[in-house]
This record gives structure tokens, sequence and C-alpha cells, in this order.
């Protein structure tokens, strides 16, 4: 597996007002997402407390799904996919809106990945220790699966060589056997969440909201629906109380944000917005 990334960051940006073209494939599964957020990265337990600990719970956000049969639950009105009548979701990245130009296109106002940097599109934490396995293995598990990877779908609708390797690689499948309490969470106390799922549901979630699910997240015991109620309020606390260079930008960013798909300012002005707030600059494509 081998890929070009230069000028791309297909699958790290929400790029489908860029085009008439369906490239909505990503979000395609049993059940459909209750927020509308495009490839949004699943984390696993043990990187969800990692990015807590390095002072990132600001930059991580839940997402449950809509459900209607046996296997949901009605929380505030909302039915969402359950288990054992505990609502399940996963924990990833939040996506801001950023002026980025990928393709070679005018700079937009398009949501993007917290960590990536719009002038380089590249990931300011591409090589640390924080970097989701999910990240460090695209495509691979599309690969292995057979499915449309994002960079095939960028080379469909923008041409060029994004995918120069398509074997696929020895990956673990993202849900698989096993996923309850390490990739795929429930949340314990349904009344307790009842409110927010409306909140998630029309994109406004508090920061309560989002503290609420990671700290069920981290606290979670892989294989069991099981969570560790002094690990929940530790995790909790530390969300809540986050201060990161990444939650400063996307609450600048958002403020300052067109409508998606509009006319942006250059990407360098995450200078101003990023930079300046303290994130780890990029090394470039030279």
């Amino acid at each position: 597996m081998e890929v070009d990334c230069e000028g791309c960051a297909g699958c790290c940006v929400d790029w489908r007002s860029l085009t008439d073209a369906d490239i909505d494939h990503e979000r395609r599964g049993p059940f459909d997402p209750l927020d509308d957020t495009y490839n949004l990265v699943p984390l696993t337990r043990d990187e969800v407390r990692a990015f807590v600990a390095a002072g990132y719970g600001d930059a991580l956000r839940p997402r449950l799904w809509r459900a209607t049969d046996d296997r949901s639950v009605t929380l505030g009105g909302v039915d969402v996919a359950a288990i054992q009548g505990r609502p399940v979701f996963f924990v990833g990245l939040r996506k801001p809106p950023k002026p980025v130009a990928p393709f070679d296109a005018d700079s937009t106002w398009l949501p993007a990945c917290v960590f990536l940097d719009p002038a380089t599109l590249q990931c300011r934490i591409h090589g640390d220790d924080l970097y989701p396995q999910t990240c460090s293995q695209y495509p691979g598990e599309n690969l292995l699966l057979d499915v449309e990877t994002e960079c095939e779908r960028v080379e469909r609708v923008h041409g060029g060589h994004r995918l120069l390797d398509d074997t696929a690689p020895d990956v673990e499948p993202r849900f698989g056997p096993g996923a309850i309490g390490s990739k795929v969470f429930a949340h314990p106390d349904p009344d307790r969440v009842a409110d927010s799922v409306a909140r998630f549901r029309d994109s406004e979630p508090t920061a309560a909201d989002r503290a609420e699910f990671v700290g069920v997240a981290a606290a979670a015991s892989p294989g069991t629906l099981a969570v560790n109620d002094a690990r929940y309020e530790e995790i909790r606390t530390a969300v809540l109380e986050a201060d990161s260079w990444a939650g400063r930008a996307i609450d600048t960013w958002t403020a300052e944000a067109g409508a998606r798909g509009t006319s942006a300012p250059p990407p360098t002005v995450a200078a101003d917005v990023e930079d300046a707030a303290g994130a780890p600059s990029t090394p470039g494509w030279e």
C-alpha cells in the first residue's frame, strides 16, 4: 500500500461541497450517523485516554447512530442505536470549519480534522505517539474489504494518481468481534444523556455533552458493557478542564468561518490561529 497525499487530504477534509459526485460512501453501514460529520476517525479506548492525558480532551467528540428497530432506544424523542437499551457510540476527532484548498481548488471553508494544518494539508501529529491507528493504516482496511478508498474517489473526481499501490496490508478491521468497550461503547445511563442526544443531532453539543461520552469511553472495559465509575469521573473532569491549542483554534475557526463551501481567506491564516495558539508545525512537502 502506497499513497500520494500531497495537496490532497481527502480523508481529512469534508470535500462533498466541492463536487456534485456521490462520494458519501464512508458513511454507509447498518445505521446512519446521527451527525453529518464526514469520515469521522474512530479512536480506541486507549487512544481516547492518551488524547485526554495529553490535554486534548477538547478535541474529541462522540458519534451516535439513528436506529428504529429493536436495536434502538428513544432518548429525547430521538431513536438511536443501542445495546441492551444503552446508546452505542464511538469517539472521534472534531472537525471544525477551516480555510483549505485541496486538489488545487480555491480556498474554501470546509470541515477539516482539528489536527490538519490548512497551509500544508499535513497532520500536525503525524509520527507522534498520538497519531490514531485508523489514520496510520488508511486506506488499508478499505483495500482489505475491497471497498473504494477516499484516494480513488479523489482520482475519480479530480484526476491524478493518489493510490499508488493497492496491495492490501494485514490490518485489523475497524469494527469486528470484541469491538465493544475498545472501539464501540455503550452509555450505562440513558436517562443521563437523554437531553443531549437532540443536541448531537442538531450539531449543537455542549462541552459537557462531549465530556460525558468521552468519560464513558475512556472508562470502558474491553469486551464488556462495564464502566469504571472512578475513571469516568476523572476523565470527564479532565475533558471539561482541557484548554489545548486545538480547542482554542476550534473556537476561533467556528466563530470566523463562513458557510460550508463558501470562499475563504488563504490557508496561511492558520499561522494566526493555530500556530499562534501553540500548534506543532508540519515539515512541508519539500
